[in-house]
């Protein structure tokens, strides 16, 4: 069976048995946020991984960050695919032909105000990926057997404006995994239930 393949029949049969989903908490909960996209990009090879991005150190949010490639979507954007694969073109130089969309998974709302909507793909393994130097300081692969198993993922916890905010922690070496990122991840090792 091809990756593909298994992560259509892993999305589809959650479908049937849903599973329950991390989202950050919000002060208003059911204020609309702003849309926005990343996109979950799968390296095909025998011992799959992720591709990730590290955000510079001077950028004005979430310096140094680890993120999927993404961002808002615009108006010129058809849907969340269309704007997960500019994001990527974007960021990361990942061509749009290149990407297999397998499909979206439920909104991630974040405390900052964001609901991405995290959309799955397959991409060939070793493409010449080169991070645009405003956005990304970095991109590298991480495997999803690291990802997913969850001795590699902590629950942490941090005070912010008296208010007890939990939020999932991934080490890879020297980067850390944290906040949507993590949780979003999280998310998508249950839903793959791999």
């Amino acid at each position: 069976m091809t990756l593909a393949a298994r992560l259509h029949a892993a999305l589809a049969a959650t479908v049937k048995h849903p599973v329950p989903y991390v989202s950050d908490m919000r002060e208003q909960p059911d204020a609309p946020g702003i849309p926005a996209a990343v996109l979950i990009a799968i390296t095909d090879r025998a011992e799959p991984g992720l591709i990730l991005t590290q955000r510079p150190e001077t950028m004005r949010r979430h310096p140094g960050q680890v993120a999927f490639p993404g961002g808002r979507i615009d108006p010129e954007d058809d849907d969340a695919v269309a704007a997960a694969l500019r994001e990527a073109e974007e960021e990361v130089g990942l061509p749009r032909e290149a990407v297999r969309i397998i499909g979206p998974m439920p909104v991630y709302r974040t405390i900052t105000g964001f609901d991405i909507t995290p959309v799955i793909s397959v991409i060939a393994p070793d493409l010449p990926l080169v991070p645009c130097d405003q956005e990304v300081a970095a991109v590298f692969e991480v495997p999803l057997v690291y990802l997913f198993d969850h001795a590699n993922r902590s629950e942490r916890s941090i005070m912010v404006d008296g208010i007890e905010r939990r939020y999932f922690e991934i080490r890879w070496g020297e980067r850390r995994i944290w906040g949507a990122t993590a949780a979003m991840l999280a998310n998508l090792s249950a839903r793959l239930r791999w």
